[in-house]
């Protein structure tokens, strides 16, 4: 289903659809040569100069093999010789950068940019990102040595590279890119049923109507260098798998004490949860959905509340089909719950739709093996993470401040963090386990499982945009 409200052609591919390659490459570039950068860039959208091709939103016959992206900086727009005029009318927590915007993030502790490893550690250096999707290593490391021929036009300041390991599954274990925004004018209703309605295009594109009724984003100036545009949070978010499976066993064995614990599980309903499990492992497999608010399977708590693997079985394009109902048996704060409370009462009601966000994700670093323990000098696993929409300030920084990391949208949650990737610490973190009654047990001493290890805003610019940048000094 092509838009005609929108040309396709003109939108960077892997906003509005996604690529679904196993691999990926980000390259962060500084600009060595200006002139020689912006020659680069028109080269990009021309089929001159023998670099990679961006590749549009444009429907393709046949998928290629790899797909390629450009992400700018607001200091990466300053170093091509943006005009100062445009360079003014971007946004502010654009123009200051995610490190200024640290605290609005949860990026405290651990996570703080001061802890960033390079090259993020220097976040004036970093001007481009450009993001290789393809089949193979072989194909990033073709695309690579094609970008990057001339050593004057970019400095290489670092390379991030992620794979699928096994499918759409993250470290955690959960199976991942389910749910996302689909837009009136780009997805066949009738595909992936979801009573949570369409996005409007401006959810993600510059220039579009959104989710608020009168209200637009404003477009960079000149029109040429905004419209089709949208912005991009890109993440490295490190995740400790093995602290997280700890504190499910933690979390089980406190339940074992408690009375009323045959309300969440029925002696005898291990089965249920997974053949062979004893008690232990059921309920810490029950711990897991409750705080990511599905099944590890992607099956949602909202459907089917007692069992990862109901009688019939729910087809991957019926995962979304569920809101949350006054009786939900979603935990109102749960990681799906939170970041995308659908059609749920919140205390911002007119927030329900409007801080969705287009995720693109992969994992990144060895899978996690428990019967084959990390040794002493463990290695990084996480997620490269690129959360993508109109406005960086009311879409992503808003739902990390207010949903994330305060839980301001529900009374019952408000003091509470995100239990997978909120800020949590172990003195002051905790999360409900809800019972069909409605009580609850509280797991208290809930450590923080995700650390910011790197990132960075930036602009993703149309291809008509690409073209202008590419032309500026002629």
């Amino acid at each position: 289903m092509v838009s005609a409200m929108v040309d396709v052609a003109d939108v960077q591919g892997n906003i509005l659809q996604g690529y679904r390659h196993p691999r990926v490459r980000h390259l962060i570039l500084s600009v060595g040569d200006a002139a020689e950068a912006r020659a680069w860039l028109g080269a990009t959208v021309s089929g001159a100069g023998g670099v990679p091709q961006v590749t549009s939103q444009a429907p393709w016959d046949e998928k290629p093999s790899t797909c390629f992206n450009i992400g700018l900086t607001f200091e990466g727009l300053r170093a091509l010789g943006t005009a100062s005029q445009s360079l003014a009318s971007f946004p502010t927590e654009f123009v200051e950068g995610m490190t200024a915007r640290a605290l609005k993030l949860g990026d405290i502790g651990d996570s703080a940019p001061e802890r960033w490893p390079a090259p993020f550690d220097k976040p004036r250096d970093i001007h481009v990102i450009v993001s290789v999707h393809a089949k193979e290593v072989a194909d990033l490391d073709r695309v690579q040595r094609q970008a990057l021929q001339n050593a004057r036009t970019f400095r290489l300041l670092g390379v991030r590279e992620g794979f699928n390991f096994h499918g759409d599954y993250v470290h955690f274990g959960y199976h991942d890119n389910i749910s996302q925004p689909r837009f009136a004018e780009i997805h066949d209703p009738e595909d992936y049923p979801d009573p949570q309605e369409m996005a409007p295009l401006g959810t993600v594109l510059l220039g579009y109507p959104n989710n608020f009724e009168g209200l637009l984003w404003h477009v960079p100036d000149p029109v040429e260098l905004g419209h089709n545009g949208t912005f991009n949070a890109f993440r490295i978010l490190a995740q400790d798998v093995v602290g997280f499976e700890n504190y499910l066993t933690e979390a089980a064995k406190y339940l074992l004490t408690q009375a009323g614990v045959d309300e969440l599980l029925p002696p005898g309903a291990e089965t249920k949860i997974g053949a062979g499990l004893s008690r232990e492992a059921a309920l810490r497999e029950i711990v897991a959905a409750q705080m990511c608010g599905r099944w590890r399977n992607g099956v949602p708590l909202a459907v089917s509340p007692d069992t990862p693997d109901p009688a019939t079985p729910i087809p991957e394009k019926q995962l979304n089909n569920f809101d949350y109902a006054a009786n939900s048996s979603c935990p109102y704060s749960s990681h799906i719950r939170r970041t995308n409370p659908r059609d749920a009462q919140i205390v911002q009601r007119v927030a329900n739709n409007s801080r969705r966000l287009v995720r693109r994700g992969i994992p990144y670093g060895p899978p996690y093996d428990p019967a084959k323990p990390d040794g002493v000098e463990a290695p990084e696993r996480g997620l490269l993470g690129n959360f993508i929409g109109a406005s960086l300030g009311a879409q992503f920084e808003a739902m990390c401040t207010d949903w994330v990391n305060v839980g301001l949208q529900d009374p019952r949650v408000t003091g509470s963090n995100d239990p997978l990737i909120g800020a949590n610490a172990p003195e002051t973190g905790w999360f409900d386990v809800v019972l069909k009654s409605g009580r609850t047990f509280r797991l208290r001493s809930l450590p923080r499982f995700v650390r910011s290890r790197g990132g960075a805003y930036t602009f993703l610019p149309s291809v008509s945009a690409i073209r202008y940048l590419g032309s500026l000094g002629k």
